[in-house]
Parts: C-alpha cells; sequence; structure tokens
C-alpha cells in the first residue's frame, strides 16, 4: 500500500503540531542566545541545538506541504529583539539546553508512541535519537567544567531485601518515625529542586524584560511557587542528612529591554508547566512514602492553577494559538437549519 495515501490519525496531527510550535520556540530563544556566548567550548552546543530546531522546522514543513496541513503561526523574527541587550549567562545557555533536551526526550518518546504512519515514527525516532545527542553532549561540557549538580552518592546496596511491614509507605503521621528515603525518591526530589531552578531564572528573565504587568505579576508568582516548592524538597532531603543540589551559576544580566514577546514567554512557561506537572505525576507514582506521595498532589494542584491563569492571560491578548481539532457537528447542523 502506498504509504503516502494513509491519512494523518489525530495523535499524529497533535505530535507534528506541537513538535513545530516547541521548534519555532526554540529557534527564537536559542537565536538569541547565539550572539552573545562566548565561551568557546559552549557555543558548540548551543550552536549545534540551533541547527537541530532548523532542520526539525524544514522536515517539518514538508510534511505540512504533503498533507495540506495548515503552517501553525508558531513564532517568527517579531517574537525576539536580536537588538537587545544580553540577559542569559553563558552557563545558563548550557543549563537551558540539557534541561529542554531532557523535556524533548520524554516529548519524542512520546510521540514516536503515538504515531502510526512509517514516515511520521521515522522523523520523530530521529528526533528523539538527535536530543539524546544532545543531551549527551551539553552533560559532558557541563561535567568538564564542573557546572553540573550531580545527584547525590549512597551506598551500593549488597544485598536484596523486601518491605516487611506496611509502615514503609507511612509518612503522614507527625507521632510515628518516618523511614529514611530510598534511592528512588532521593533521586525524583533532587531532580525537582533542579527543574524548579530553572524555572526560577526563566521567570525573573521573562519579568525584568516584559512592557506588560499582568505578564510580570504572573512571571513573579511563578517564581515565588518555585522558591516554595525547592524548600519544600529540600527541606525533605535535609532532614534524612541528605545532600542537597548546588545549583550552577546560571546568572542573568540585569538588562530590562524587550528580549522576547509576551505571547513567546507565556508559552514557554506553559511548557515548562507541563513538564513540571508531568515531573510530579511520575514523582508521585514513584515514591512510596505518603507524605512525598501528598506533597506531589498538592503542588501539582499550585501549578495547575498557575497554569490555568496564564492560559487566561494568553486567551485575553489572543496570544494562544489553538491546536488543531474536529468540528462541532451539532452547531454546524444547526448553522445549516438557519441558513
Amino acid at each position: 500500500m502506498n504509504e503516502k495515501k494513509i491519512n494523518l490519525t489525530s495523535s499524529e496531527i497533535a505530535s507534528l503540531w506541537t513538535g513545530y510550535m516547541n521548534d519555532s520556540m526554540s529557534k527564537c530563544v536559542l537565536g538569541f542566545m547565539l550572539k552573545y556566548i562566548e565561551d568557546p567550548d559552549i557555543k558548540p552546543v548551543i550552536q549545534y541545538t540551533y541547527d537541530l530546531t532548523l532542520e526539525h522546522l524544514e522536515q517539518l514543513l514538508v510534511i505540512f506541504e504533503q498533507e495540506n496541513f495548515a503552517v501553525p503561526s508558531g513564532f517568527t523574527e517579531q517574537d525576539v529583539n536580536m537588538n537587545a541587550p544580553w540577559l542569559f549567562s553563558d552557563v545558563f545557555c548550557l543549563t537551558y539546553v540539557n534541561h529542554m533536551a531532557k523535556v524533548g526526550m520524554l516529548s519524542y518518546s512520546g510521540f514516536v508512541s503515538m504515531s502510526y504512519r512509517e514516515d511520521i515514527r521515522n522523523y520523530f525516532t530521529k528526533s528523539l535519537n538527535e536530543t539524546a545527542t544532545l543531551y549527551n553532549q551539553s552533560l559532558e561540557i557541563a561535567l568538564a567544567k564542573g557546572v553540573n549538580a550531580r545527584h547525590p552518592y549512597i551506598e551500593v546496596p549488597k544485598v536484596t531485601d523486601y518491605v516487611d511491614s506496611k509502615k514503609y509507605y507511612s509518612g503522614l503521621n507527625p507521632l510515628s518515625e518516618k523511614r529514611p528515603l530510598n534511592a528512588v525518591e532521593i533521586s525524583h526530589l533532587y531532580m525537582n529542586v533542579m527543574t524548579n531552578s530553572i524555572g526560577i531564572k526563566l521567570c525573573l528573565g521573562f519579568a525584568q524584560t516584559s512592557p506588560t504587568k499582568e505578564v510580570q505579576d504572573f512571571m513573579i508568582r511563578g517564581k515565588d511557587i518555585s522558591e516554595k516548592h525547592i524548600k519544600i524538597f529540600t527541606t525533605t532531603l535535609i532532614d534524612d542528612n541528605i545532600q542537597t543540589p548546588q545549583v550552577p551559576d546560571v546568572g542573568l544580566s540585569d538588562s530590562t529591554t524587550r528580549t522576547f514577546s509576551d505571547k513567546l514567554a507565556m508559552f514557554h512557561m506553559s511548557l515548562i508547566m507541563s513538564a513540571g506537572i508531568g515531573n510530579y505525576a511520575t514523582s508521585a507514582a514513584a515514591s512510596q512514602r505518603s507524605d512525598l506521595m501528598i506533597n506531589y498532589e498538592r503542588l501539582s494542584l499550585e501549578v495547575s492553577r498557575l497554569a490555568k491563569s496564564g492560559a487566561d492571560i494568553m486567551i485575553q491578548n489572543s496570544w494562544l494559538e489553538q491546536p488543531p481539532g474536529t468540528k462541532n457537528r451539532e452547531k454546524l447542523a444547526k448553522n445549516k437549519q438557519k441558513s
């Protein structure tokens, strides 16, 4: 059977649309970063990321043309002020790319699993492999420069063991002693501290360069929530005498010049929050102490509320591009009757 005659499924349409939106945003952010990066070790990996983004956009446009698929508006050169002063330190750019590579690997693995046509699967599989390469490259550079926070070391198990009491799951009763954190729980707590740290810097950068008060207020609110969550996670680690993450120098400049459009800034934070909610859900499912599960659930709700307020701002300002969807058949029928 001719592969091109197979129509795209709803999941493939959603994945292609989402991929284009994310890559068009990344092109703007990475292009601005490239203009000011000076570190000879960091610049090549940012350039590689930027080139990958351009390649993905070109390949997506070919698919869109073949399928008569309306190209999303996404983001263009109008959404970035290339004449603005530098905003991000070189180390932040490296940390940012490494973090977004993690988000990208999760996204692309999901896109592969939701795709059926061979050409679409091949595209997303190739993108997944390229993103994994990017993650490894950025991590190697960070490790070589000593600007990557390693997860804490714990003793390697010498024997296997089994849970012998339901108390293993307890953690909410203040009168009973909590069991020590296990390796799975430590890894998720540590990861969520690091991802929130990236979120804080992005919120600050967007807040200080946005000309719009409601966007500034939203970003500051996001920063405050991330700081609160970091405090909860680090306190949990400290209570168990676990080393807390040493966040690398990911400084920002004091520029207040408009750098990115409010539309791009709000979309970017929406992407970050979606990834964060996903991380919390995974962490809750992987954690076996009840207090940790409850914490992740309530903190996830807090992020969801923030995301909802962000979506409201985007809708009010016509910044929220609508994903492809089905027609309202009932409405079509009623309109036909009226005519």
